[in-house]
């Protein structure tokens, strides 16, 4: 789910919540932080947050910068956002 008004990419997995943080710059995301918890780590859930956001950013128009290590990571393996790289 997409919290505009918090700036952020959440969902819950067996009672624990996982999200990506995002500040808007004009119309750039800029992705800060990426946390699942460990227990529930393993599972794919960062990269389909990373991936939420970055589909996001596409369907608005905006650019992405990703200085969360994890979305960096997420976006070097994913030639097909580059052209969203700001």
């Amino acid at each position: 789910r997409h919290d505009a008004a918090a700036r952020r990419f959440a969902t819950t997995v067996d009672g624990m919540d996982a999200f990506v943080d995002y500040e808007q710059r004009g119309d750039e995301m800029v992705i800060t932080h990426t946390r699942v918890p460990e227990a529930i780590g393993g599972r794919g859930i960062a990269g389909a947050l990373v991936q939420a956001a970055f589909a996001h950013a596409r369907s608005t128009g905006w650019r992405v910068r990703p200085v969360c290590s994890y979305a960096a990571a997420w976006a070097e393996r994913h030639p097909d956002v580059a052209d969203l790289l700001g």
